[in-house]
């Protein structure tokens, strides 16, 4: 640290520097000064050493120099200052000696440079008439405050102190040279034993990080296996219901053969018979098809055939197809009046289907009362249909239950009513498919209600890849921000896993693979656009959908280097928040999400 004398220094003493005699007595006088003034043991023999050395310096290429020792009372800390000056032929070279590169043939600099070292301030001028070199040291937080009366007593005291023979001095400086030597053998000792404990620590983490190597692998190697199983398991699926389709198909043509009498005339028991195959054989078909649909859907092939639907049609066909289902005149099928001028972009197949799920599902288990089949549009983004009975209902450790392939609740009116277990599974693969979720509430005794929530405009599946699993990663090295954005999914059905940095999260995202990802920017060591990239490069994580969340003001390279690889950006605070989250509701297909958000509130 450079610094210049200051004004307010307080003169302690001056000598002459003409002989090796004088260096001596600059060195005891430095000695005694710090020791008086308060200074440890270490820094008595740091401040001697320092005077020594640019005392020598003056003497050895100058002749002759001064050495004026002061005291700074009003800085704070105070400080010792020492000036010393010579009418030589200056330095040269001074910012080549004063450089960490420098090396001396004659040790001319040595001096200079430890100084610097070694004191708190340190300034030098040095021109063809001469060099001044200024270094001073603080005092100790400990040392007594310093008043001018101290001041002037310590100069005063000086001269008397009797100096030592330069044996003495000589005896002196080996002491302080034998006492850093054991001061630096005992750091050896102990950087041995850090040394000693650090390669013990890192053969610690060897074999953990060989034991995390290998259970990753093996997570890896099971992974590997369920995926096979599933891609078996569908593949098996698709294979057997296709060859089902054939043989029931023709039971069904044979049977209505023989109830029309192309070949003559049945007898009563015959078309009793004849009609329990016939709905024995429409019962299997049913679950062919449910079967094949559902295998579709797992493995990819089902296609989004997005057209502009109306509400009201939709309603009208539904309507047309459900009321013959409607046996039991206890129970109404009310359609209520859908809002006007409501359209969708979505599959009408598809939705059909889940609402005709919904519906048949509601007339098996309502023995009096109504099914109601209602829509409402929720916001500018989002539809959502319910269909609501008055039926017996569900117990809420079942809710889950009935979405599972083949599970069936078993309930007083089970045995009465046909049905395989596949239909409201179904039914929420394909709500997925179209980007949107399908949820049941219910009592036991009061009924159920089935809402299906839809984006009003799905996306084509060439267009849309919609995420797998119920996981979010947020990767942010802020902790503070990774408990706000935790806080937004909070809940909601989905679990928020969090990563410290761009390393940590690319590795949860491989071994997780998360439904949504939000990600920081500016992060150390791998910042975002890093994990971007890193993202896009492997095939398993490129499309998964990735919400940008950041502070930072973009300008137009950080859009650039961006392009289209983001699904919006999410600013930690101001302008722009809403638009971000209302992306996320549709990606996750979860329209209810951020209600008590304050970009929602206030709308």
């Amino acid at each position: 640290m450079n610094s210049t004398l200051s004004k307010s220094a307080h003169p302690l003493l001056s000598l002459s520097i003409a002989n090796e005699g004088d260096i001596v007595g600059a060195r005891q006088t430095a000695r005694v000064m710090a020791r008086q003034a308060g200074f440890s043991q270490q820094d008595q023999a740091r401040i001697a050493t320092a005077v020594s050395e640019i005392a020598r310096n003056a003497f050895q290429y100058a002749g002759s120099g001064k050495a004026a020792f002061s005291v700074d009372l009003n800085a704070h800390p105070q400080i010792l200052w020492v000036e010393i000056s010579d009418q030589g032929p200056g330095i040269r070279d001074l910012d080549g000696v004063l450089g960490r590169d420098y090396e001396s043939r004659t040790g001319m600099g040595i001096g200079l440079s430890g100084t610097r070292r070694l004191m708190d301030h340190f300034r030098i001028q040095s021109t063809s008439s001469g060099t001044s070199v200024t270094f001073g040291k603080a005092l100790p937080l400990s040392a007594r405050t310093l008043l001018p009366a101290d001041a002037a007593r310590l100069g005063a005291q000086l001269p008397q102190e009797t100096p030592a023979a330069p044996l003495d001095e000589l005896q002196r400086q080996n002491q302080e040279i034998l006492y850093a030597l054991e001061t630096i053998r005992a750091r050896e000792l102990e950087l041995e034993k850090r040394g000693e404990d650090l390669n013990q620590l890192s053969l610690e983490l060897q074999e953990t990080n060989r034991g995390v190597v290998a259970l990753y692998a093996e997570l890896d190697e099971k992974a590997a296996e369920l995926k096979r199983a599933n891609e078996m398991k569908s593949h098996f699926l698709r294979y057997v219901s296709h060859e089902f389709r054939t043989p029931v198909n023709s039971v069904l043509a044979l049977t209505q053969l023989l109830l029309r009498r192309m070949d003559g005339e049945l007898t009563p028991e015959q078309e009793k018979q004849v009609q329990y195959i016939r709905r024995a054989v429409q019962d299997l078909a049913e679950m062919v098809n449910d079967l094949l649909d559902l295998a579709k859907v797992e493995a990819g092939k089902q296609e989004v055939r997005v057209g502009r639907l109306e509400l009201g049609h939709l309603f009208g066909a539904v309507r047309a197809l459900m009321r013959p289902l409607a046996t039991n005149e206890a129970v109404a099928l009310v359609f209520d009046e859908p809002p006007a001028g409501v359209a969708l972009l979505t599959d009408e197949s598809k939705l059909s289907q889940i609402l005709r799920n919904l519906i048949s599902n509601a007339l098996k288990f309502t023995e009096a009362g109504e099914v109601r089949v209602s829509a409402r549009q929720i916001d500018d983004h989002f539809v959502c249909f319910t269909v609501a009975d008055t039926g017996i209902g569900i117990a809420p450790p079942d809710l889950e239950k009935i979405f599972q392939e083949f599970a069936q609740v078993h309930n007083r009116l089970q045995k009465n009513v046909r049905g395989t277990g596949l239909g409201l599974p179904l039914s929420r693969k394909l709500a997925t498919l179209l980007g949107g979720t399908l949820e049941a509430a219910s009592t036991p005794g009061a009924g159920s209600v089935f809402s299906l929530t839809l984006p009003l405009a799905a996306h084509a599946a060439e267009d849309y890849v919609r995420p797998q699993g119920n996981t979010i990663l947020i990767i942010d090295d802020e902790e503070a921000s990774r408990y706000i954005t935790r806080r937004l999914f909070q809940g909601s059905q989905y679990r928020v896993i969090e990563a410290r940095g761009g390393p940590e999260g690319l590795e949860r995202v491989r071994f997780e693979h998360p439904s949504l990802i939000v990600l920081d920017l500016m992060m150390p060591r791998q910042n975002g656009f890093n994990v971007l990239d890193e993202l896009q490069s492997d095939e398993s994580t490129r499309n998964i959908p990735v919400i940008i969340q950041t502070s930072k003001t973009l300008n137009a390279i950080d859009y650039e280097r961006l392009g289209d690889r983001q699904a919006a950006i999410l600013p930690k605070a101001g302008d722009g928040r809403r638009e971000a989250l209302v992306e996320i509701r549709r990606i996750l297909g979860e329209p209810e999400l951020f209600q008590q958000e304050p970009e929602f509130l206030a709308s």
